[in-house]
C-alpha cells in the first residue's frame, strides 16, 4: 500500500480525522446544552447529516468504486452541505454557536470534500466518463470491490463509527427527547434577534 498514497491518506488520514471532528462536534452540543434549546430537531438533523456521509462511505469501503459510487459520493457531498447550512440556521436561532464549534464544523465540511477529492482521482476515467470524456464508459453497476480492504480495518472503522458517531449522537437525540418530554422543540425555545 506503500504505492498507493492516496490510498493511505484516505483510510490513515482523513478518515480518522473527520471521526474525530465528529465527536467534537458532539463535545460541543453537549457543552451548550442543545437538549435545552434546540432539542432533539437539531439532533435529528445531526443524524441525517450523519446518514448523507454514511452511504458514500460505506459505498467507498465495501464497493468496487465506480461512476454510479462516485456520483452517490458527490450528491451526497452537495445534500450534506446543504444539511449543515440548515443545522446551523436553525441552531443560531436558539443558542450560541461558539467559535470552537464553528471551526469544528469546518473540518465536517472540509473532509468529506477531500475524502471525495481523493477518490474521484484514485477513479479519474470513471470521473471521466460521467461527462462522456476518457477512455471508458461510465459503470454504474453494484459490485463488491476487486481487493477488498484488510477485514481488521473495516473491522476496526466500524466500531469507531459505532463507538464515536452512532453512540453519541444517539444520546444526544434521547437527551433531547427525555428533557422535553417527547417533544422535538423545547417548549420555551429562546428565539434570538439577528442583527440587521
Amino acid at each position: 500500500m506503500s504505492d498507493e498514497p492516496t490510498l493511505w491518506l484516505l483510510m490513515y488520514g482523513v478518515l480518522p480525522l473527520w471521526l474525530l471532528a465528529g465527536f467534537l462536534d458532539w463535545v460541543c452540543h453537549r457543552a451548550a446544552h442543545i437538549e435545552t434549546s434546540t432539542g432533539a430537531k437539531e439532533s435529528l438533523i445531526h443524524l441525517l447529516m450523519f446518514a448523507e456521509m454514511g452511504l458514500p462511505l460505506l459505498a467507498a469501503i465495501f464497493l468496487q468504486v465506480n461512476a454510479g459510487v462516485l456520483v452517490t459520493m458527490i450528491v451526497a457531498f452537495f445534500l450534506h452541505e446543504a444539511t449543515a447550512m440548515w443545522d446551523v440556521r436553525y441552531a443560531v436561532t436558539a443558542r450560541d454557536v461558539t467559535p470552537i464549534e464553528q471551526h469544528v464544523h469546518s473540518f465536517l465540511e472540509v473532509l468529506p470534500l477531500t475524502a471525495t477529492l481523493f477518490v474521484v482521482s484514485r477513479h479519474w476515467t470513471q470521473f471521466e466518463a460521467l461527462f462522456g470524456a476518457g477512455p471508458d464508459s461510465a459503470d454504474f453497476s453494484i459490485a463488491w470491490k476487486n481487493k477488498p480492504l484488510p477485514t481488521s480495518y473495516i473491522a476496526i472503522v466500524l466500531t469507531l463509527v459505532l463507538v464515536f458517531e452512532v453512540l453519541p449522537y444517539l444520546e444526544e437525540l434521547f437527551r433531547g427527547l427525555r428533557a422535553n418530554g417527547g417533544a422535538l422543540v423545547p417548549g420555551r425555545t429562546r428565539v434570538k434577534r439577528r442583527p440587521r
